[in-house]
């Protein structure tokens, strides 16, 4: 939706109703003007808030507020003093407020700019999520969250009078809504959701069976360093260091957790959760730098409440089944104190046992180092020599 269509959204959500004889709320001469020191933008007085994403982060960008002046009297200069009497005392409150989920239409939108519109509305129905001041940039990242309605707005306050005013709200849902492929009403590729589908199927097996069948650390292709290495960081959780005394139970609260989760993304391929990004804001921290500015919110809304129940009792199912079925079971994997205690024992009392009969450590050493010797010893010539007869 372009600028222009936002501001007549601002001005129509910003009319009086037409019952009872309403009047106009308009602005007195206290109220800070917003975008009333526009240096960057076309406007002279551009109270617009500028927006712009990617996959990683949505930003908002919007002009600086001057004090507010009477009608026909000449605006306060903007950067000619910084006191108090000056534009440098204003404090600039930014608030998100995130539509219903998978609700994509135009009414629904319509209906919530009404709510970003004027400054009690948007107190009252918004999120702060974070106060500027005049010496700080007039610019905001987000996490871009993908086919999630949010709406931002900026309310420009003047801490001396104690007066503020809104700017014109901004919206997007961080997609295209003319892409054939991708776009807000299909998250996911084609390729995208094929993917995370096999993943879930992996991931359940793993939820369900993956304690025991983890020893596939001995097939061949996992014996390359690279390869094993990479596959493992995928899957690993890191549990409290309170488990590492319990390898089994470890090994199956992993596999129930990581093996449940891949249901959620493969869920977030189809339909939005909020869920989904404890693993996306991670990836997107390690692949863009400038991500770490970025303010992590997200909605929890019936959906996730949904998904998180179902997450739940996955993993809650899978780790009681694998934990039933590996009772009476050999432990796996050995814990490798108690492997080596028991090897030890072994040899000790198995005369048998061809390790038992091996030579104290210092004979070892002695052995070895008349080996070493032997290297460096001249061979002695073969035959017999007759001395010279003088």
């Amino acid at each position: 939706m372009g600028l222009l269509r936002l501001l007549v959204l601002a001005v129509l959500a910003s009319e009086p109703r037409a019952a009872g004889g309403a009047e106009t709320v308009g602005n007195s001469s206290e109220d800070p003007i917003p975008g009333g020191c526009n240096l960057e933008f076309d406007l002279d007085i551009d109270p617009n808030i500028y927006l712009e994403y990617n996959f990683f982060e949505t930003t908002i960008k919007f002009a600086p507020a001057n004090l507010g002046y009477a009608r026909g009297a000449d605006p306060p200069p903007c950067d000619i003093q910084t006191g108090r009497g000056s534009r440098w005392r204003l404090q600039y409150d930014v608030y998100q407020y995130f539509l219903p989920e998978n609700d994509l239409t135009e009414e629904a939108l319509l209906r919530h700019l009404r709510r970003m519109a004027e400054v009690p509305q948007v107190k009252a129905s918004a999120v702060k999520v974070v106060t500027l001041t005049a010496n700080d940039k007039t610019s905001v990242s987000f996490s871009s969250l993908r086919g999630q309605g949010v709406i931002y707005n900026v309310i420009v306050r003047d801490p001396f009078l104690n007066t503020s005013a809104a700017y014109v709200p901004a919206h997007t849902y961080t997609c295209s809504f003319v892409t054939t492929e991708g776009n807000c009403s299909s998250l996911g590729r084609v390729s995208s959701k094929v993917f995370f589908t096999l993943f879930a199927l992996l991931g359940l097996f793993i939820c369900f069976f993956g304690h025991r069948f983890w020893k596939t650390g001995n097939l061949k292709l996992f014996r390359d360093d690279a390869i094993f290495w990479v596959t493992f960081s995928c899957i690993a959780v890191v549990i409290p260091v309170v488990f590492i005394g319990c390898l089994r139970i470890l090994n199956i609260l992993t596999c129930g957790l990581v093996g449940s989760y891949s249901m959620v993304l493969a869920i977030h391929s189809y339909l939005y959760t909020s869920l989904s990004y404890i693993t996306l804001n991670v990836l997107k921290r390690a692949l863009h730098v400038d991500f770490r500015g970025a303010f992590l919110n997200v909605p929890f809304q019936t959906n996730d409440f949904i998904i998180l129940a179902v997450w739940g009792m996955l993993a809650v199912s899978g780790i009681t089944f694998q934990i039933r079925r590996e009772r009476g079971q050999p432990f796996f994997p050995p814990h490798p104190y108690k492997l080596w205690k028991r090897e030890r024992e072994r040899r000790v009392t198995n005369i048998l046992d061809p390790s038992h009969h091996i030579p104290p450590l210092r004979e070892r050493l002695r052995g070895r180092l008349a080996r070493i010797k032997e290297l460096f010893r001249k061979e002695q010539p073969a035959g017999e020599r007759t001395p010279l007869l003088l």
